[in-house]
Formats: C-alpha cells, sequence, structure tokens
C-alpha cells in the first residue's frame, strides 16, 4: 500500500501554513499599538490635575520704551513727514545666573495603567546689567521706563505651580503676577513688576515649587548659565541642546551639573528688542526603565522566528523521523504560538512584563509540549519540542535586553538553524512522490 507523502509539497504546506499566520501576529502587533494609546490616553488624564512635562526659563528682565517713528506720507501730492511715538520693549537677559533644582520622583495609577510625576523644588539667583551699548540696537537710554519694568519666568504649564513661589530683587520681596511668560513657553509662566534705576547691578534671587511628569527642561539664558539637578530617580535621561559636563548616577539617584553655557554657545545678545528665543532646552527625563509596551512590541516582531524553528522541528520529525503532521496541526500549534504575544500583553498590563513573561511562556510551552506528544507520537520528541521552545522564550528574553546585539545574535542563530536543517535533510529525495508504507513487502 502506498501514500502520497511528497516532500517538497508538504514543505510548501508548512510554509503556506506560517504564512498564514502572519496575519494573527500582524493584528497582535495592531492590538500592542491599540493598548498603548490607551494606555497613554490614561497617564494624561493621571497628570491632568499634576502638571505635564515642564519646560522652565528665566528670569528675563523686561524694560518699556517709547521712541519716535518717523513716516513720510503723500496726500493730495504733498509729501509730508509724520512723527509718532512707538512703545516696545528691551528684554535684557542676566549676566550671570545659577539654578538648583530638586526632583522629587513619584508613580501614579489609574486603574491598571501608571505615570511617573514629579515634585520639583527650584531656586536660583540672577544679575543683571544694563548694556552701554543700547543706542546701537536702536534704544535711548532716557526713554527706558524703568518704573514699569518687569521680571518674567516661563513655566510651560503652570498649572503645576504650586504656592510657595518668591522673588526678590535688591533684597525687596516683589509681588508675583500670572502670565507674560516668555515666548518660549508660549506666554506661560508668571512675572513681577519692580522699580529700578538702571544703575550698578541688580540681584534676583527665587524660588518656587513644580510639579510636571516625565521630564523637566531648563532653557538656558544669559551670559552664563549654570544648572545643578539632582533626584533619587535611578534612570533618568539627557537630551536637548546641552548635556551634563558631570553626571553621577547611582543606587541613591543622580546629580547633574551644567556649567558655563555662555551667550555665545546660545549664540544670542543680551539686550534685544524681540523675545524670540528659540534655544531649545536642557531636558532631563525620569525614564521608565521596563516600557512594557515597548517590550512587547519589539517580541512580537521575533514572533515569526517561533513560527520559523517550531515548524522546521515538526517538519524534521515529518520527514525524518516518519511522523505524520497535518497542516491542521501547524496551523494549531502556531495558534498557540501567536496566542503568547496575546497572553504576555494582557499579564504584562497587571503584574509587570518579567513576571508576565515568565506566566505567558509557561503556559505555551506546557501546551505546545502536551499536544505534541499527541502529534509526535511520544513524550520524548514532545520533551524535544518543550525544550525546543524554553530555549527560544530565554533566548527572546535576552534579546529584549541586549538590544544593541540582537541582530547580531539573531542572525547567528538563523544561520546555525539553517545549516541545521540543511544536514539533516541533506538525504531527502524532493522530488519523491511516494513512499511504501513501513512493514509492507
Amino acid at each position: 500500500m502506498f501514500r502520497t507523502r511528497n516532500p517538497a509539497i508538504r514543505l510548501f504546506l508548512a510554509g503556506f501554513v506560517a504564512v498564514l499566520l502572519m496575519i494573527p501576529l500582524m493584528m497582535v502587533y495592531w492590538l500592542v499599538y491599540d493598548r498603548e494609546s490607551q494606555s497613554q490616553t490614561a497617564q494624561a488624564a493621571i497628570t491632568a490635575g499634576w502638571g505635564g512635562p515642564q519646560t522652565i526659563t528665566g528670569p528675563v528682565l523686561v524694560i518699556p520704551f517709547e521712541r519716535e517713528v518717523s513716516t513720510t506720507e503723500t496726500e493730495n501730492g504733498t509729501t509730508r513727514n509724520r512723527i509718532t511715538h512707538e512703545r516696545r520693549e528691551l528684554f535684557v537677559s542676566p549676566t550671570r545666573q545659577s539654578v538648583t533644582t530638586t526632583i522629587n520622583p513619584d508613580r501614579k495609577r489609574y486603574a491598571i495603567y501608571e505615570s511617573v510625576v514629579f515634585d520639583s523644588a527650584l531656586s536660583g539667583t540672577a544679575r543683571f546689567v544694563l548694556p552701554a551699548d543700547l543706542p546701537r540696537i536702536g534704544v535711548d537710554p532716557a526713554s527706558l521706563q524703568f518704573d514699569r519694568a518687569e521680571l518674567r519666568f516661563g513655566v510651560s504649564d503652570p498649572r503645576g505651580l504650586t504656592s510657595d513661589a518668591q522673588v526678590t530683587a535688591a533684597g525687596e520681596v516683589l509681588p508675583l503676577q500670572p502670565g507674560k511668560g516668555p515666548a518660549i513657553t508660549g506666554g506661560a509662566g508668571f512675572s513681577a513688576p519692580l522699580a529700578w534705576n538702571g544703575a550698578g547691578d541688580l540681584a534676583v534671587a527665587w524660588r518656587y515649587g513644580l510639579r510636571g511628569s516625565h521630564s523637566l527642561g531648563l532653557v538656558p539664558r544669559g551670559g552664563e548659565t549654570e544648572w545643578q539637578v539632582s533626584s533619587a530617580w535611578q534612570h533618568p535621561g539627557f537630551t536637548g541642546s546641552f548635556l551634563p559636563d558631570e553626571r553621577r548616577l547611582g543606587a541613591e539617584g543622580f546629580t547633574a551639573t551644567y556649567a558655563g553655557i555662555t551667550n555665545l554657545a546660545l549664540g544670542q545678545p543680551l539686550a534685544t528688542l524681540e523675545d524670540d528665543s528659540v534655544t531649545q532646552p536642557a531636558t532631563i527625563s525620569l525614564v521608565d526603565p521596563v516600557d512594557l509596551y515597548s517590550q512587547v512590541d519589539r517580541s512580537v516582531k521575533y514572533g515569526f522566528l517561533f513560527i520559523g524553528f517550531t515548524f522546521a522541528a515538526f517538519l524534521l520529525f515529518d520527514l525524518v523521523g516518519g511522523a505524520r503532521v497535518a497542516s491542521a496541526e501547524y496551523l494549531l500549534a502556531g495558534t498557540g504560538l501567536v496566542l503568547f504575544f496575546v497572553l504576555l500583553l494582557a499579564f504584562a498590563e497587571v503584574i509587570g512584563f518579567a513576571l508576565a513573561y515568565v506566566v505567558a511562556a509557561a503556559a505555551i510551552i506546557g501546551l505546545l509540549t502536551a499536544y505534541s506528544a499527541a502529534v509526535l507520537g511520544t513524550w520524548r520528541r514532545a520533551g524535544f519540542m518543550g525544550g525546543l521552545l524554553a530555549g527560544l522564550y530565554a533566548l527572546l528574553y535576552v534579546l529584549l535586553n541586549l538590544e544593541t546585539y540582537s541582530l547580531l545574535i539573531g542572525s547567528v542563530l538563523l544561520f546555525v538553524a539553517l545549516a541545521g536543517i540543511m544536514y539533516l535533510t541533506r538525504a531527502i529525495d524532493w522530488s519523491a512522490v511516494s513512499v511504501r508504507e513501513e512493514g509492507e513487502a
């Protein structure tokens, strides 16, 4: 008695089922994206009454003045010169400022979601000097209205300001007003009116508390800016136009020092007629060391490797070991492999990524090992499949934690697997149409 067991056809069917499983695998990928979007919405709800990512700047000294503007008008063939008075503002940056910041991080939860928030304490000093070359930018020092001068501070999300803000100038505590922040923060922040005669140096000291989430950035401004930051958060991220000159990271948190950011590096004069600072902030992010959605997203991208290796093992048992594996059995085993990523996502949102990975992997390994015993006919072969899956899941976890070398390790593994398959199938007659049943004469 003969039965059809064309190796090429069986290879084609296994490959067809593997390609077919890419559809649910892509659906899982979009599920991860959808859950991440829901997480971001929940995080926005958490931070709605607390404060979002914060960017601060200032102080900047603003002094109104008036100047004459001559315009030429022609009326009934007669040309006339008209003199009008234009009100402008002079923006003066400090010659030197020093800022000290302490960031106290925390986690806020909403249902199964959580967001990193912080409560910070900021203080600083600044020194202002009226430039001597104001006529070069079209400002007559005699036209400056010092009695209407004010200090402006920028805070990108003023909802995070607390009630302990204080600004002193020349030793005098100034009243604070909301709004009128620098342009770099969209006008958000607060201001403090002061009276100054423009002579000598103006010494300013300030402090305020600020709540926010995820990150805190400082837009440096002035002749020289120094920023010292400390926090108990162990995983900071440093980005922006400037990086810290010194940083220390440890189990108790981090400290960072930005020293000597000058106006030459900023490309800005100390006195201007337009508040047009475009300098990007030096930003410190409170990085979540385990972003479960990015981890699950990356693991899904390795899903085809799990399907490929598992199907290759089934195919070898089919072609070399004599076990018959039907297309439906390939499909059911592949469905189990895809289900791993759904379980991983569902459990990770509740118990964390690492523990969820162990739970999901153990469930699928147990399921497919038991199923393989029925499909392949013996528990010995099923034990091999279970060991293969355990090795694959262990390897995937290593790849997820060694992002730099994941491509190298993955490509070497694929090469070794392909070499092994080629060696084990070297004696197969791929053009065979049928084989005789074992025991037939």
